[in-house]
């Protein structure tokens, strides 16, 4: 029976893919084992180029055993139905439909969404509803207080197994041990911890790796994540994290994806929202590397805010951007970002190339500096929750993207972004105090990004926002490029007064060629934010600086940029 074999097929394409998945995955222990960063981060990059590739060949499959049946609408009811019965009893079955939802979306075009043909996110086993509970099927120990903390985290940390060796387990523990305590006593907690409850599996990105749980105590919880650095000479802890401020970091929709091998990613997705319970599911699943789909949940928790609120989409705060239109919705915290049909001077790039960037930036090492941009096709929303205002942009500037369909607008392609505050505007109104760490922070942005061999090229402060844990995170990726693509270099003095009198370069200026000293030229800040800036990253403003991290990533070495807060770092002598 022919809907009963492609509902088998497809079920065995995604089974193939999620095999391929967990086989990239599980390459992560021996990559942290051997010290090999280079081969973690191809191995992301394939991680992340795998769905696409198995669901183009499933696609190119069922062409051609459907032949003139393959836009068979009936056919494919029959196929989604018999594709439902044989899913039924698997864990995370999410999964499987958004797979199958993603070959039919391409086989039919599918403008917003065909209930028919595919499986509606309203529709999906809903995570983001579900009070914390505990997780029958979650991959986690629990150890029991044998007499003392120093004997738990002994426990714990002797049960963790990699090939390289400890660097001096005992004092590891005792450490590890202290820091437990003296967090604790920091928020004045002193009930006995009586258990930890760890997910088996651990997490690794690049060049750490995770042990994620929480600690249990007689009326209260506290979230924990230990992270591990190999030294070369053995591992060791090199931070311990129980504040969800800081967890929520480690996880972070502007951090990479992790490496973690899960049988049932649904069960630690409810274990995970227990210890972040602010962040959202969809940034959850997306950041364990099921990034199809964290954009399921997405649109479902854009549905289920536009069925619960009465407010309209609007022009996002912050100044106009030459490249994008920028809209949001006040009660949900994301930003939709469309390229506009044509670019005013001075940009001068083609929307394929600022398709290009973005899709670079997906691929690439975002650090904690680059906000993870999700792409999305054929999207429907209601034309009433626009105000006029933005719809006259959206038709006048978007008019190749945005068309109009009775009573809503389709928007062919979008990115969703998480919203945060422009860092102009944050400056503006923060205190003193605020705005100086937020400056600060800014020159750190633009050092952790040269550290990922990517250079901004726009520093203007429009592009960079910042969170609620008050990270500067840069969000406007058309100008973005690599370091090692740029040449940089310092200003010519000039020969004589007429050449320094003149309004544009007197001197020769290649298309790559990138003059650090004037960039605090185009920062807005006021004389004490300027003087900030100056006293803690004063070097960025010299070709020097830039022309040394050029040579460290040219010759292959990996420069590490850590989530962790800064007081976390070094507790037994590494180097932040």
């Amino acid at each position: 029976m022919l809907p009963q074999a492609c509902a088998r097929q497809i079920g065995d394409s995604f089974a193939d893919y999620n095999a391929q998945f967990r086989a990239v995955t599980r390459r992560a222990p021996a990559r942290f084992d051997d010290r090999n960063w280079k081969a973690s981060q191809a191995d992301a990059v394939e991680r992340i180029e795998l769905y696409d590739r198995c669901v183009n060949g499933t696609v190119a499959a069922l062409k051609l055993r459907l032949g003139d049946s393959t836009h068979d609408r009936e056919l494919w009811r029959a196929i989604r139905a018999e594709f439902s019965a044989l899913i039924a009893p698997l864990p995370d079955r999410a999964f499987s439909k958004t797979f199958f939802s993603s070959i039919t979306r391409r086989l039919f075009g599918t403008v917003g969404v065909a209930p028919e043909l595919e499986f509606v996110a309203t529709e999906l086993d809903s995570l983001g509803e579900i009070e914390p509970r505990s997780s029958q099927g979650l991959e986690s120990t629990l150890y029991a207080n044998r007499g003392s903390l120093q004997l738990l985290i002994e426990d714990l940390l002797g049960d963790r197994r990699f090939r390289s060796s400890w660097r001096d387990l005992e004092k590891t523990c005792s450490q590890v041990t202290a820091e437990i305590n003296a967090q604790l006593g920091a928020i004045g907690e002193r009930r006995t911890v009586e258990s930890l409850e760890i997910i088996r599996p651990v997490f690794f990105q690049f060049t750490r790796a995770y042990i994620v749980g929480r600690l249990n105590g007689r009326e209260f919880t506290r979230p924990i994540v230990i992270a591990l650095k190999n030294t070369g000479d053995g591992i060791l802890v090199d931070a311990v994290m129980l504040g969800e401020d800081d967890i929520s970091i480690v996880f972070g929709y502007s951090r990479s994806y992790f490496n973690v091998d899960l049988e049932r990613v649904n069960d630690t997705v409810l274990f995970l929202r227990q210890l972040m319970p602010r962040k959202p599911v969809s940034e959850l699943f997306t950041v364990l590397g099921r990034a199809k789909q964290g954009k399921t949940e997405r649109y479902r928790e854009v549905m289920q805010q536009l069925a619960r609120s009465a407010d309209q989409f609007v022009h996002a705060p912050g100044e106009r951007g030459l490249v994008m239109v920028c809209f949001t919705l006040p009660s949900l915290d994301v930003v939709f970002k469309l390229i506009r049909d044509r670019f005013p001077y001075p940009k001068n790039i083609l929307r394929q190339e600022v398709l290009d960037k973005y899709h670079f930036v997906f691929r690439h090492d975002r650090a904690g500096r680059l906000i993870d941009a999700q792409e999305f096709k054929r999207v429907r929303l209601p034309r009433a929750r626009f105000t006029p205002e933005l719809i006259d942009e959206l038709f006048s500037e978007t008019a190749g993207t945005v068309t109009a369909d009775g009573d809503d607008l389709i928007f062919d392609h979008m990115y969703i972004e998480r919203r945060m505050v422009p860092l102009n505007l944050f400056l503006r109104d923060a205190s003193p105090e605020d705005a100086e760490r937020a400056v600060i922070d800014y020159g750190q942005s633009i050092r952790d990004l040269a550290y990922t061999n990517i250079f901004a090229g726009d520093l203007l402060l429009k592009n960079f926002g910042v969170t609620r844990h008050g990270r500067v995170i840069f969000y406007d990726y058309d100008e973005l490029c690599q370091v090692t693509e740029c040449r940089f270099r310092e200003l010519p003095e000039a020969s004589n007064d007429e050449d320094e009198m003149r309004g544009e370069a007197w001197f020769y200026v290649a298309d790559n060629d990138v003059f650090p000293e004037t960039f605090i030229n185009f920062l807005a800040f006021n004389d004490a934010q300027r003087e900030a800036f100056l006293r803690v990253h004063a070097e960025i403003l010299t070709a020097d600086f830039w022309r040394q991290v050029q040579e460290r990533l040219n010759v292959g070495e990996a420069l590490e940029v850590l989530p962790y807060h800064p007081k976390r770092l070094r507790l037994t002598g590494a180097k932040p």
